[in-house]
Parts: C-alpha cells; sequence; structure tokens
C-alpha cells in the first residue's frame, strides 16, 4: 500500500509516521502494492484521533478510532479494518467482482459469519425543499440523528446528519 500520512493539531514524528506505516503494514497482504491508503492523525481536547481511507474499486473501506492515547487508537483502527476488509471481500467473492485486492485474499476460504440485513420497517416521507439548516433544525425537532430533505438551493435529494462532536454533516449527490 502507499500511505499518505497528515497530521492535524499534532506534530508527526518519524516514530509516530513509522508506528503507522507498521501497523497498517500489516494489511498489505490483503491489498495490491500500488492501493492507496490514507491516514490523517489528529488531537481533539484529551483525545488522540486516526482516520484511515483506503479507496477500493466502486468503494471506500474508511475507519477512525479515538482514545486517549495514538498508539491505542492505532492499533483499534486496524482491527475495525481488518473486521471490514473481510466483511467486503466475502461480499466481493459473493458477487465475482475484482477488486484492489490479492488475487491469494480472494481465494482464502476462510469466512466470516455476516448478520443477516432485515429491513423491518419502510417509510415514505413527503420531500419539501429547504436549506440544510432547516433540516438540521427539522432533524432536532423531530429528535433523529438524519433527516433527508429536498435543497431548496440545489434541487437535489440530500442528508444532514448528526456528527459526535455536536456537530452536523451534509450529504449531497455528486455532479
Amino acid at each position: 500500500m502507499k500511505f499518505s500520512i497528515t497530521g492535524r493539531t499534532i506534530s508527526l514524528t518519524e516514530g509516530l509516521k513509522n508506528m503507522v506505516e507498521k501497523k497498517l503494514g500489516k494489511l498489505d497482504k490483503f491489498f495490491q502494492a500500488d492501493t492507496p491508503c490514507n491516514v490523517t492523525l489528529s488531537t481533539q481536547k484529551d483525545l488522540q484521533k486516526i482516520e484511515v481511507t483506503i479507496p477500493v474499486k466502486g468503494s471506500v473501506i474508511r475507519a477512525e478510532e479515538s482514545t486517549e492515547d495514538m498508539y491505542q487508537s492505532i492499533d483499534l483502527v486496524v482491527d475495525v479494518l481488518e473486521r471490514q476488509i473481510r466483511k467486503y471481500k466475502d461480499k466481493l467473492v459473493a458477487r465475482h467482482q475484482s477488486s484492489s485486492f490479492t488475487p491469494e485474499f480472494l481465494e482464502e476460504q476462510e469466512s466470516f459469519d455476516e448478520e443477516e440485513i432485515k429491513i423491518v420497517r419502510t417509510k415514505q416521507i413527503d420531500l419539501k425543499p429547504m436549506t440544510p439548516e432547516e433540516a438540521c433544525l427539522q432533524m432536532e425537532l423531530l429528535g433523529h440523528n438524519f433527516f433527508v430533505f429536498l435543497n431548496g438551493d440545489t434541487g437535489k435529494v440530500n442528508v444532514v446528519y448528526k456528527r459526535k462532536a455536536k456537530s452536523y454533516g451534509l450529504i449531497e449527490p455528486e455532479e
């Protein structure tokens, strides 16, 4: 994998970079050599946060972890990524698709039990044009974690959602 390591609100030492490459290097066996791996390290109050994004053909594998110790965060994010990669592999094998993964990994017979996806409720909504700020207010009034709405500025369906740090996110379709 090709690592791209950046630091936000943290100074990147060689030791920290080496540790990230060593720990995430364990995932090399799953990917082809030219697969990019974007890593962002940051601090927020007392928490040390690592975000890892690995773009693979048609999808993205992403994980983030925050603890009081950066080295512990790195260990945890590797575990999460490994679980996600193995789940993703099972889906690829079932669909007979190729990807950024090594042929050896895809041919492994090891399989992981994946929870069956059950849709237990279907809800229809009336999309009303509004601004993202109005959608956030509506989401708060309903007590939900996300809200689907028609963006009055763009005329496209958008989603606002709550983030961890009492902030909001906006999901928009690509042009």
